[in-house]
């Protein structure tokens, strides 16, 4: 029971905002590309499927991250008592655990097209790299971003079987997403961070990150609307749009504030919400 207590908070499977700010991506490229006209149990599956996927692959983008930065971690107040950082569970072991994970992952995978089998193979050494570029670039987020809605282009692809502007267009405004909510997260760790000489754009950013966020977070309502445009939803999707604006603008930066590590996690596991309103949103867009 130890040991499966020690992979569950290796896997962060008590924090289910990782993967699903992984998933939220996946549903809103799936939804886009789905003809509700046709069988919606396969839109169901698929949701499922991906969740499922989501699950795993953060699982595993986990065990990962913590083998690379395990003696980083040792340094950190927040990830001192992590599993391999505490010496709780071996190196060795955690690759088994990632390995596994991602076989388990590739299951899920072979459920889908062979363009989406290609697209999602080509991702996986965006995923495991990653975790080192907090230690060449201060842009470590803009990778995570890369990563983490690369989701929305598979979703799409699922049901499509082919590639156009539309998700790449929406693609390109969530990675700014991710580029404002991680950011936000980073200042959690700042002070460590800045100490033992690992990047961000928490630390790049830390004169101004309202403003730096307030960029991210336009471009990214910017991208909901051209991606209604050329779908051409209905006049309720881009009303609907008004409460995805708010939760970005209004609500996560007026209460933000960089030396509040509490008010910090709690913007950031906003974004779970958010992520859920924008889903609601392209349904509203092509189901009214």
């Amino acid at each position: 029971m130890n040991q499966l207590n020690l992979f569950i908070d290796l896997i962060r499977l008590k924090k289910p905002i990782g993967f699903m700010l992984l998933f939220w991506p996946c549903a809103w490229g799936l939804t886009i590309g789905f003809d509700f006209s046709g069988d919606k149990s396969i839109y169901i599956g698929y949701l499922i499927l991906f969740l499922i996927g989501s699950i795993l692959m953060r699982s595993a983008g986990c065990v990962v991250n913590d083998i690379v930065d395990r003696n980083f971690d040792k340094k950190v107040f927040r990830t001192k008592n992590r599993p391999i950082a505490a010496s709780k569970i071996s190196v060795g072991l955690a690759f088994f655990y990632s390995s596994l994970l991602c076989f388990l992952a590739f299951f899920v995978l072979i459920n889908f097209n062979y363009l989406t089998i290609f697209l999602a193979l080509g991702s996986m050494p965006l995923a495991f790299t990653y975790p080192l570029m907090k230690r060449y670039t201060y842009w470590p987020q803009l990778f995570l971003g890369i990563t983490f809605n690369y989701g929305l282009i598979l979703g799409w692809t699922s049901v499509s079987n082919e590639i156009n502007v539309v998700p790449i267009i929406f693609y390109l405004g969530a990675i700014f997403w991710t580029l404002g909510y991680d950011t936000i997260y980073g200042y959690q760790d700042i002070k460590d961070d800045e100490i033992i000489g690992l990047k961000s754009t928490s630390i790049k950013f830390k004169k101004d990150p309202n403003k730096f966020l307030m960029i991210n977070y336009s471009f990214f309502i910017i991208s909901l609307l051209i991606v209604g445009l050329l779908m051409e939803f209905n006049l309720f999707y881009f009303l609907c749009l008004i409460i995805t604006t708010w939760h970005l603008i209004y609500y996560q930066l007026r209460i933000f504030e960089k030396n509040n590590s509490v008010i910090c996690l709690k913007v950031f596991k906003s974004n779970n919400f958010l992520g859920l309103i924008v889903f609601l949103n392209i349904l509203v867009g092509k189901l009214l």
